[in-house]
């Protein structure tokens, strides 16, 4: 049985198996949400008892759950601390510094309260990077996409997004985190801070297919984010080269789905700022995804388009051949039977020019 308030030390610690400090943190943790809620004294001992749990080698999944809940509790009583702040980033530490991002906690389940929107100020404001990295951790895992305080915490915490750009450079867990972050929310998600601050963060994340947890769910953000006209000019070539690419990495069908409506402005804006690499690799997606035909594009806008980018990169046609027969053996589909003879009068031209 634990005292009615048990100071832990880093001796104490040490003595115990695996197993007891498990008993004693579960009974542990509504201890601590007792004092924080109680008296002066009681409360004076909270912070050598998280200091102490911070060297912890061996920290079960529940105890992200935990440290939550306490940074609930702080943030509902932080006129009774001092140092509240510092606190919280503790807590954060205790539960979420040994999380990996990338890996699924299929049984974690963490309890979203008003009182942690005062969690993302806190920690925003620090602007330290493993702190930033915890909390965004803490939002990407386990089973809690569904609530509504999750839903109002993640918008909170994407206003902060664009001012991350100061950490200069991200650390590599940091990075990460933002990225499955990013991932989470989607283009929707990021419309928050707007096109122009989406597209610094994206250019700022250096985003491979490595990085991502979801291909599919990329490939929608990116679709949506770089048929923008600011992300003509201001995008960088390796995001359109990557969207080029993801249907290679990833055979997965669902992203297909709920794609919007082909847009020739996209087409236009290119052309008229003569983003040759970026309007290559945009013809690869428009025949991967709107071919001439119901809801595709045009077959005269395709000539032009076609015969505008040959003139410049005289290599496209081999690029794009390679691209569109890859992306349809994926799906089992035949290349649309308008390719070949567009790519051809496209090519003949570009050939009468020269001569």
């Amino acid at each position: 049985m634990i005292p009615p308030f048990f100071p832990f030390s880093k001796f104490f610690i040490a003595l115990f198996t695996s197993d007891c400090v498990d008993r004693i943190l579960r009974r542990l943790s509504p201890v601590i949400v007792s004092a924080l809620n109680g008296t002066d004294t009681q409360r004076k001992l909270i912070p050598h008892v998280l200091f102490d749990l911070v060297d912890l080698e061996n920290r079960p999944d529940y105890l992200m759950g935990m440290a939550y809940s306490w940074c609930s509790t702080i943030c509902e009583n932080r006129q009774s601390f001092k140092y509240w702040e510092r606190l919280l980033l503790v807590c954060l530490e205790i539960g979420f510094r040994h999380v990996d991002v990338q890996t699924r906690y299929g049984g974690t389940w963490l309890v979203h309260t008003e009182h942690h929107r005062k969690l993302v100020d806190v920690v925003f404001e620090s602007q330290k990077s493993e702190a930033i990295a915890e909390l965004l951790c803490a939002w990407t895992i386990g089973h809690t996409l569904l609530e509504p305080e999750h839903a109002l915490l993640l918008k909170s915490c994407t206003e902060h997004l664009a001012d991350l750009l100061n950490l200069v450079p991200f650390s590599p867990r940091l990075r990460r985190a933002i990225i499955r972050f990013v991932e989470l929310i989607g283009y929707k998600g990021l419309e928050a801070v707007g096109v122009e601050a989406s597209i610094r963060l994206l250019n700022h994340l250096h985003v491979k297919v490595e990085d991502m947890y979801s291909g599919s769910e990329w490939a929608k953000l990116l679709l949506a984010t770089l048929q923008s006209p600011e992300a003509v000019q201001r995008s960088s070539n390796r995001y359109w080269e990557l969207l080029v690419e993801l249907p290679t990495f990833n055979v997965m069908r669902e992203w297909l789905e709920d794609l919007p409506i082909y847009s020739p402005r996209t087409t236009t804006h290119l052309i008229d700022a003569q983003e040759w690499d970026k309007l290559e690799c945009w013809m690869g997606i428009v025949w991967m995804l709107w071919p001439p035909g119901a809801g595709g594009i045009a077959e005269d806008d395709l000539d032009r388009s076609m015969l505008l980018l040959f003139r410049q990169r005289p290599g496209a046609y081999q690029k794009l051949e390679q691209r569109v027969g890859r992306w349809n053996q994926i799906l089992h589909k035949d290349v649309p039977e308008s390719f070949q003879p567009i790519c051809k009068r496209a090519s003949e031209a570009t050939q009468q020019d020269i001569l």
